[in-house]
C-alpha cells in the first residue's frame, strides 16, 4: 500500500459522517433503480411467459348468441391461426354468512380435448370430467379467500336457476391477473370468482346447446389485429356480436400494463434525481478538502508527485464513496425488490413470480453514480492542476471583505458579536451559503411533496366515497329492465332511496385515440352518484351531449364542445355524434354521463334501466342484501363500504404503497443533506471558530456562531421548499394517478409542516454532533493548521 493509499484511508475516516450520508444516498438512487427496474423485468417477463404458456388469446369476440357452424368462417378470415368458441355467462355465488351475492364468471371448458386458448392453469386438483356436470374449477384466489377447498360444494345461481356443484380443483389463468367485480376498478379476490365447467354443462344453464356467446382467436406473425377485428365483428354482427376487442383491451392485461409502464416510468426519473443530489455533496465535501490541503498537495508535488498521481489520489476519495454506495444500492435493491414480490402476487394473480435483477440495472446504477460523483470532481481536479508547488505552499490570498456588511449605528449596538459574526459570514460567502441553502430547500421539496400525497390518497378516498359516491349499495341486474324495477327495490323494507342508472357498452372515439368503456345514464338531478366540478358542485347533466371524466378526457384527448363518436355495442349497436359538454372531475375509474331518458332515447329502448345505487338503514342492510340475493333478476351488488375497504388495501398493500418507500428516501435525503450542510460549515470555519475559542469566546457562543449559520440557511431554505414541494407534488401526484383512481394535488398545510418540524428536528440532531466535536477540538491543532 502506497503512502498516498494510507492518506486517502485517513482522510476518509476523517470525513466518515459525511462519507456515510453520501454514500447512503447514492445508495438509496441506485436501490430505487435496481428495485424498479427488477420489478419492470420480473412483470414483464412473467407475464410473457405466462401468456405464452397458457395460450392467451390476441383477439376476443363476444356475441349474444351464435351457432357453431359461424366458427368455419372466422377461421377462414386471413390472420386467424386459431380460435375457439365458449360460453360465458354471469353467475352468483351464494357464499355462506355472505349477505351480499359473490358476482362470478362461468367459463365453458373444451368437452373433450385439452384447451386451444386460454388454458386454466390448475394449482390444485383435476379438471371437470364430462359425464360429470355438476363439477367445477374455481378461482384460487377466491377460494382461498373464502376458505373453500376440493371436494366442497357450493350454490351458484346460473341464469336464474340455482344449482349445486362440486369443486373438483383450483385454478388460474392469465386473463385473470386482475380480479374485480364488473362495475368497480377495485381488485378484490374475495369479492369476485370465476367458475370453469365442461361446455355441455354451461350450454345447458345458458340456453347456448349448438351455439356460443364468445370468440377466442390467436392470430398469426403478421396478421393485421385490426383488420381481423373488423372481419370478426362483420361475420358475428347478425348474431349480435357486441365489438371484437384485441388483448391491450382486456381489463387484466390493461392495468397490469398500467403498473408495469408506471414503474418503468418512476425508474427513469426517480434515481438519476437522488444520484445528482448525492452528487452535489459529494463535490462540495471534495472540494473542502482540496482547499484544505493546499499545502500537503504542494508538498506532494514538490516532492515529485506528478499532477496524475495526485489528482487520481482525490479521484479515489470519490470513488470509494460513490461506488460503496453502489454497491449498498445494488445488495439492498435486490432485497427490496424480493420483499415487494409478495404485493405484486396477492393483487396480480400470477401463478409463479419470481425477483430477476436486470443486470442492465446495476451496470447502470453503478455507472451513473460513479460517473455523476466524477462529473462534479472533474473541475476540483483542475484546481490541482494548476496548482503549482511554491503557490501550494503558499496561504491563500485573504478575500476583501472591505465592501460587505458592516453594522453601525443603532443595528451595530442592538447585534452582539456573535450575532454580528454570524451575518458577516454569510455575506462573505453568499454563495457557499446559496448552495447548501438550495440543497435543504431540495431535501423539503422532495418531503413535503410526499408527504403531501400522503394525504392525497386519504383525500381522493374521502370524496370519491363521500362527495361523489354517497350511496351505501349498487344493484346490477343481468338485463336492462324497465323503470318499475326501481320501484320494486323502493319498496323493500329499509330502501330509503333509490336512483336509477342505466350502463351501455361502447366504444369512445375521438381522431385515433379510442377507449372501450361505457356510457352511464343517469336521472336529471342525481344525489347518490354525481358528476362534481373542481369546486366540488353537481354538474348539472346537459338535455343532450356527454360529460367526461377527467381521465377519460385526458385519455382520449378532447376538450368540452368537440365532438365524440361513440359505437354502442348493445341492442341496435348506433354509432352515435355525441358533443362533449363538460369534464367533471372523475377519481376512480374513466366515466362518461349521460342523461339517462337522452341514452335510452338514443338506443330506442325508453324506460329501461340496467341497474340501482340505493342508501339502506343500516340496521337493515343484511336482511336488505339476503333479500336482493333471492331476487332472481339481480346479477350482483356493490357495497360501497367492501369497496373502500379494498381500495385502501390496494393503496396501503398493493401499487399505491410505493409512496410509502418514495416518502421514506424523500425523508432520508433531507437529513442527508441537511447533516452534511452542518458538517461542511464545521469544517470551513474550523480554524476561526479555533480562533474565537482563543480570544476568550465560550463554547457556546463559539457554538452559535457556526449553528447560526446554518440556522438562517435552513430558515431561508423552508419557504422556498415549499413552493417547490407544492409544484413537485401535482408532479408526483400525475405519476401515482392511473385509470384505475386519480390522485388529487393541493396544497397541505399540515404536510408542509410536518416536513419542516423534520428538517428542523434534522438540523437539531446534527447541530448536537457538530457542536459535540466543537467541545472536542484540540485548539493548538487547529490552528497550527494552515488553512
Amino acid at each position: 500500500m502506497t503512502s498516498l493509499d494510507l492518506k486517502l484511508f485517513r482522510d476518509l475516516w476523517r470525513i466518515k459522517g459525511q462519507a456515510v450520508a453520501i454514500a447512503l444516498v447514492i445508495a438509496t438512487g441506485v436501490l430505487l433503480q435496481i428495485m424498479m427496474s427488477g420489478l419492470v423485468a420480473s412483470l414483464t417477463e412473467t407475464r410473457r411467459a405466462y401468456y405464452e404458456r397458457n395460450n392467451l388469446a390476441d383477439v376476443f369476440a363476444p356475441t349474444v348468441r351464435a351457432p357453431d357452424a359461424v366458427l368455419d368462417r372466422m377461421a377462414a378470415i386471413p390472420g386467424v391461426a386459431r380460435l375457439s368458441g365458449r360460453v360465458v355467462g354471469r353467475a352468483l355465488i351464494d357464499v355462506p354468512g355472505e349477505p351480499v351475492p359473490i358476482q362470478s364468471l362461468a367459463i365453458g371448458l373444451p368437452d373433450t380435448g385439452p384447451q386451444v386458448l386460454n388454458s386454466v392453469y390448475l394449482t390444485r386438483g383435476r379438471l371437470p370430467e364430462e359425464r360429470h356436470r355438476d363439477e367445477a374449477l374455481l378461482l384460487s384466489g377466491f377460494a382461498s379467500a373464502h376458505g373453500y377447498g376440493i371436494g366442497d360444494r357450493i350454490n351458484v345461481t346460473m341464469n336464474g336457476l340455482r344449482r349445486s356443484i362440486r369443486i373438483v380443483g383450483l385454478a388460474q389463468s392469465p386473463e385473470f391477473l386482475f380480479v374485480a367485480a364488473p362495475g368497480e376498478m377495485v381488485p378484490d379476490p374475495a369479492r369476485y370468482g370465476a367458475i370453469w365447467m365442461r361446455h355441455s354443462a354451461l350450454a345447458a344453464a345458458y340456453d347456448m346447446e349448438g351455439a356460443f356467446n364468445e370468440v377466442l382467436l390467436s392470430l398469426s406473425r403478421h396478421a393485421s389485429r385490426e383488420a381481423v377485428i373488423a372481419a370478426v365483428d362483420e361475420v358475428l354482427a347478425p348474431w349480435g356480436g357486441t365489438g371484437a376487442y384485441g388483448r391491450r383491451e382486456l381489463v387484466s392485461d390493461r392495468f397490469v400494463s398500467e403498473e408495469i409502464d408506471g414503474l418503468a416510468t418512476m425508474s427513469r426519473a426517480v434515481p438519476p434525481l437522488f444520484i445528482a443530489i448525492a452528487a452535489f455533496l459529494l463535490y462540495i465535501v471534495v472540494n473542502r478538502i482540496v482547499q484544505a490541503e493546499r499545502e500537503e498537495i504542494g508538498l506532494l508535488k514538490a516532492f515529485g508527485y506528478t499532477n496524475r498521481e495526485v489528482g487520481t489520489h482525490y479521484f479515489k476519495l470519490v470513488l470509494l464513496i460513490a461506488g460503496a454506495g453502489a454497491l449498498m444500492g445494488c445488495l439492498f435493491g435486490v432485497l427490496a425488490g424480493r420483499a415487494m414480490i409478495p404485493i405484486y402476487t396477492t393483487f396480480y394473480n400470477f401463478p409463479f413470480l419470481v425477483f430477476r435483477p436486470d443486470p442492465a440495472a446495476f451496470a447502470i446504477g453503478v455507472l451513473a453514480s460513479i460517473a455523476a460523483a466524477s462529473a462534479g470532481s472533474v473541475f476540483v481536479l483542475k484546481r490541482i492542476f494548476a496548482l503549482t508547488p511554491f503557490e501550494a505552499m503558499r496561504p491563500p490570498t485573504p478575500a476583501d471583505y472591505s465592501k460587505t456588511v458592516t453594522f453601525r449605528g443603532t443595528v451595530g449596538r442592538l447585534l452582539d458579536q456573535p450575532t454580528r459574526i454570524v451575518f458577516r459570514g454569510l455575506a462573505r460567502s453568499p454563495w457557499r451559503s446559496l448552495a447548501l441553502s438550495a440543497g435543504i430547500a431540495g431535501g423539503m421539496a422532495l418531503a413535503s411533496g410526499m408527504t403531501t400525497i400522503y394525504g392525497s390518497f386519504d383525500r381522493m378516498m374521502d370524496l370519491s366515497f363521500t362527495v361523489i359516491d354517497r350511496s351505501d349499495a349498487t344493484v346490477f341486474f343481468h338485463t336492462p329492465l324497465g323503470e318499475k324495477a326501481a320501484f320494486e327495490l323502493g319498496r323493500i323494507p329499509g330502501v330509503i332511496t333509490v336512483e336509477p342508472f342505466r350502463e351501455v357498452a361502447a366504444t369512445l372515439k375521438h381522431g385515433r385515440r379510442t377507449h372501450r368503456g361505457s356510457v352511464s345514464g343517469m336521472i336529471d338531478k342525481p344525489e347518490l352518484t354525481r358528476a362534481i366540478d373542481d369546486k366540488l358542485s353537481a354538474i348539472p347533466l346537459p338535455t343532450q351531449g356527454l360529460v367526461l371524466g377527467q381521465a377519460l378526457a385526458e385519455i382520449l384527448d378532447v376538450e368540452p364542445g368537440e365532438v365524440l363518436s361513440v359505437e354502442v355495442r348493445e341492442g341496435r349497436q348506433p354509432t352515435l355524434a355525441v358533443p362533449v359538454t363538460r369534464v367533471a372531475r372523475s377519481l376512480i375509474g374513466a366515466p362518461a354521463y349521460m342523461r339517462l331518458p337522452a341514452l335510452n332515447d338514443v338506443m330506442s329502448e325508453p324506460g329501461r334501466i340496467s341497474g340501482a345505487h340505493i342508501r339502506v338503514d343500516g340496521a337493515r342492510a343484511d336482511a336488505i342484501y339476503r333479500r336482493l340475493k333471492d331476487m332472481p333478476t339481480v346479477a350482483g351488488v356493490s357495497v360501497s363500504e367492501n369497496a373502500r375497504e379494498s381500495l385502501q388495501k390496494l393503496m396501503d398493500q398493493g401499487a399505491g404503497s410505493a409512496r410509502y418507500i418514495m416518502g421514506a428516501v424523500a425523508f432520508i435525503i433531507t437529513f442527508g443533506i441537511v447533516y452534511n450542510a452542518a458538517r461542511i460549515a464545521q469544517n470551513e470555519r474550523s480554524r476561526d471558530l479555533a480562533s474565537l475559542r482563543v480570544m476568550g469566546f465560550t463554547k457556546g457562543e463559539t457554538a452559535f456562531v457556526l449553528l447560526g449559520e446554518l440556522t438562517i440557511i435552513i430558515l431561508v431554505a423552508l419557504p422556498v421548499g415549499s413552493l417547490v414541494g407544492y409544484a413537485l407534488s401535482f408532479a408526483i401526484a400525475r405519476g401515482f394517478s392511473s385509470e384505475l383512481y386519480q390522485i388529487p394535488a393541493y396544497y397541505d398545510p399540515f404536510s408542509h409542516g410536518f416536513s419542516a418540524a423534520f428538517i428542523l428536528v434534522a438540523a437539531a440532531i446534527s447541530g448536537l454532533l457538530v457542536e459535540r466535536d466543537l467541545n472536542r477540538m484540540d485548539l493548538v491543532t487547529v490552528l497550527k493548521s494552515r488553512d
